[in-house]
């Protein structure tokens, strides 16, 4: 096991603890230094030294949501992919094993714990009796066997490899050294051994305790869950034909007018007003005032109150009516929130005229210069394919999204990575920011953009495509936009998106990851990974997060998505010492505030410069701060004249009948020569759902999945086989980008290489992967 390191896996749980002595790499003058390592709890803590532990800890990681891998035979990992990364050094390929063993199988401990709280919440909301707390103990268990079981074939692949070597030496010196390596893998067998004794007596004593209980609760459950089934069928049936005998009605009272029909199909937000006539002074958190600073009074808001009342409610919407679906896309967050609506669109092929086609070339206005390219302006419309809604969404409960295979019915003709490039839609804010010589008033523009990136959420009603591991995406819109931009899918398992943008005067690049949870109620997507933007004119940085989605009244209601949550947007470089602190307020029946609301201040080492107020949906005004006449705990800032920063562009005509895209995304899969095999525009079951034969991209979506699984099989084989045989296996590793130190950091990222664009130009594609 090493010098001073000691191991104990037993109690209730499968509960492994570990202290010893570890080499933790400090920076590049001390390189790395001898500390006292603590496992416990699910977190691993270091100190100087033993002493220590009674007073002070000198850092701790927590393995929840921590990736943990090997960089070769002494030297490991840890990073929780943000703030922290631990690189760590044992003495011995033994020894570090048996730390990455324990930290796996605390990880996973603390994994099951945090769900187990999640659950509690909701049973206790619900009402739900002790009884599911018994299935889920046995559950626990027997992923504790899983682990153990998988931990024990392990090791005693790499004890026998060594015994039978023993068997065919007579070399003494050969022997010694054998004998020794069969101890030091027999105490890792031992240790796993012990734990699948314990979990085993864990499972075996509440199985036997509560063994009566699960069979009445089971029937109990079964019949349950039929009369819900027969309850929501009924309800979906009559809420069905109340809206058919209500439209009936309406077109009858409205003679010729369409207005209802369409508003039928329209998905139905937390409605605001917009923001329209609300000024960016009266509505800031902070009290912030006019250069005047005249206190608006409470009854001046009471009339707009009481206007706004009625709109601020949510509007009827058939959760499970006939030919309209929706579900809760696949684990990917803001600006990508997932969620999906039907409406009744034409199952006709769409019309051959120019402003139904998807094969007519028109110009934009954005793009209708001269010498540039001609871009479409729309795709087909949205055919309507009827899907039985709660076969589906009945054994989508409380698993993880990314684990579960859905119809292209619930998606839209997009990939993730081409959502995420709709980032840049108002990628002119940041050309705006560019040329503004107060870092200030720059980060007050950065604000800006980063609200300006959930622009689409509010009525966006189809999940996009997720990317197979190795899928990549570049659009080019330097001659038009001022930009081009690549992403890479660089790991599958969790599902992260590396992306590089460049423009003109500023680069942007993003690790993007998320956790998402259905629990019927509502789906939940926290981002994780950061964005970062870096100016190049005056070399100032800037780096942030992205808030929490959440997609309300999954099974019954109207859907309606809330963005809400606080963003810290970091100076770095030279802008060191300035920040942002914005606030997504949520969604409320009892504010008289403007829904869709963002609020906040940029601040130059605590002292407030410029404030943001505005509406994640609409627009966001800025304005520089020119006094304070409150007090330090009261602060009543006084302002200069706003200044929009951003203001949402409109639709183009007709967009709700092909998935409500904007221009810029009805131009992100418009089929593109010279791009690499592994471009999300050459995916087959993507192309055909545009199109609108959505049985065929169904069965393509199947193949290519089912592809996409045995090549991770195969990976997997071999790592197990390399593991077993004592060489080294290579882990699969991106073409285009490269997991490295972030700069100015111990942070682990996927940093470009600068590659593309040359391979492009050169063709050279052999070591893209066969994906499709």
């Amino acid at each position: 096991m090493g010098d001073g390191v000691t191991a104990k896996s037993g109690g209730s749980q499968l509960e492994p603890t570990m202290k010893g002595w570890l080499f933790k790499w400090t920076n590049y003058l001390k390189g790395y230094q001898r500390r006292w390592f603590v496992l416990q709890n699910g977190h691993l803590s270091y100190y100087r030294n033993q002493a220590e532990m009674a007073h002070t800890c000198r850092g701790s990681i927590s393995l929840q949501g921590a990736l943990i891998y090997t960089v070769d035979a002494c030297t490991f990992v840890i990073s929780n992919g943000g703030t922290q990364t631990f690189h760590i050094k044992a003495s011995s390929e033994v020894e570090r094993q048996s730390w990455v063993t324990a930290l796996e199988l605390a990880k996973a401990k603390a994994i099951r714990n945090m769900e187990s709280e999640e659950d509690d919440v909701e049973a206790e909301e619900s009402g739900i009796s002790e009884e599911p707390d018994v299935v889920r103990k046995l559950e626990n268990s027997l992923k504790e066997l899983q682990i153990c079981g998988e931990l024990l074939g392990k090791h005693w692949k790499n004890l026998a490899k060594p015994l039978s070597e023993i068997e065919s030496t007579s070399d003494p010196d050969v022997l010694n050294n054998k004998v020794k390596e069969v101890c030091e893998r027999a105490t890792l067998f031992r240790i796993s051994s012990n734990a699948m004794i314990n979990s085993c007596a864990d499972y075996l004593k509440t199985a036997h305790t509560h063994g009566h209980k699960l069979v009445k609760m089971l029937q109990h459950e079964r019949e349950q869950r039929q009369r819900l089934q027969e309850m929501v069928e009924t309800l979906a049936e009559q809420h069905s034909k109340l809206e058919r005998a209500a439209n009936a009605h309406a077109h009858r009272a409205v003679s010729g007018s369409e207005a209802e029909e369409e508003d039928e199909n329209d998905f139905f937000d937390a409605v605001s007003d917009g923001g329209q006539n609300s000024s960016v002074n009266d509505h800031f958190t902070l009290d912030i005032r006019t250069r005047t600073g005249v206190r608006r009074n409470s009854s001046d808001s009471s009339s707009e109150t009481e206007e706004t009342q009625e709109t601020q409610q949510p509007q009827p919407y058939s959760a499970v009516a006939a030919n309209q679906h929706f579900l809760p896309a696949e684990p990917y967050g803001p600006p990508n929130v997932v969620v999906v609506t039907g409406g009744k669109h034409s199952t006709n092929p769409p019309k051959s005229d120019a402003s139904n086609s998807d094969t007519t070339v028109a110009t934009s206005n954005q793009i209708n210069k001269a010498g540039r390219r001609q871009r479409r302006m729309r795709i087909p419309d949205k055919p309507n394919y009827p899907l039985n809604l709660w076969s589906i969404m009945k054994n989508c409960i409380g698993k993880d999204l990314s684990k579960i295979p859905m119809p292209v019915n619930f998606n839209e003709p997009l990939s993730m990575l081409q959502r995420l490039t709709e980032d840049y839609e108002y990628a002119d804010i940041l050309d705006k920011a560019a040329k503004c010589t107060d870092p200030c008033e720059q980060l007050a523009y950065v604000a800006a953009y980063t609200i300006s990136s959930y622009a689409t959420t509010s009525n966006r009603t189809g999940k996009p495509f997720n990317p197979l591991l190795g899928e990549t995406y570049e659009c080019d819109r330097t001659d038009d936009l001022g930009w081009r931009c690549f992403s890479e899918q660089v790991s599958h398992h969790p599902p992260i998106v590396a992306q590089y943008c460049e423009g003109a005067e500023w680069h942007c690049w993003q690790e993007f990851t998320m956790t998402s949870k259905f629990r019927g109620k509502y789906l939940q997507i926290i981002p994780l990974g950061s964005a970062q933007a870096e100016f190049l004119k005056s070399g100032n940085k800037y780096s942030w997060r992205k808030v929490t989605t959440t997609v309300h009244n999954i099974i019954v209601g109207k859907l309606w998505v809330d963005q809400h949550g606080d963003m810290e947007i970091t100076g770095k470089g030279s802008a060191v010492g300035i920040n942002c602190q914005l606030k997504y307020i949520p969604y409320s029946y009892f504010t008289r505030d403007s829904q869709r609301r963002v609020k906040g201040v940029v601040m130059d080492n605590g002292n407030v410069k410029w404030v943001i107020n505005g509406t994640w949906d609409d627009q966001v005004e800025i304005a520089p701060v020119t006094g304070n006449t409150g007090t330090p705990s009261n602060p009543i800032y006084q302002t200069g004249n706003p200044i929009l920063a951003w203001k949402r562009r409109d639709a183009p005509k007709d967009s709700e009948k092909f998935y409500n895209f904007t221009l810029l995304a009805a131009q992100l899969n418009e089929p593109e020569d010279g791009v690499p095999p592994t471009d999300s525009r050459l995916r087959p079951d993507q192309r055909l759902m545009e199109e609108g034969r959505w049985d065929d991209a169904n069965k393509e979506k199947i193949r290519i999945e089912e592809k996409q699984r045995t090549v991770r099989r195969q990976r997997e084989a071999e790592a197990e086989k390399a593991a077993s045989e004592g060489r080294p296996f290579t882990p699969y590793k991106p073409l285009w980008f490269e997991q490295k130190t972030q700069e100015g950091s111990d942070i682990i990222t996927h940093i470009y290489k600068q590659t593309y664009w040359t391979s492009k130009e050169e063709k050279r594609w052999a070591d893209c992967p066969d994906i499709f």
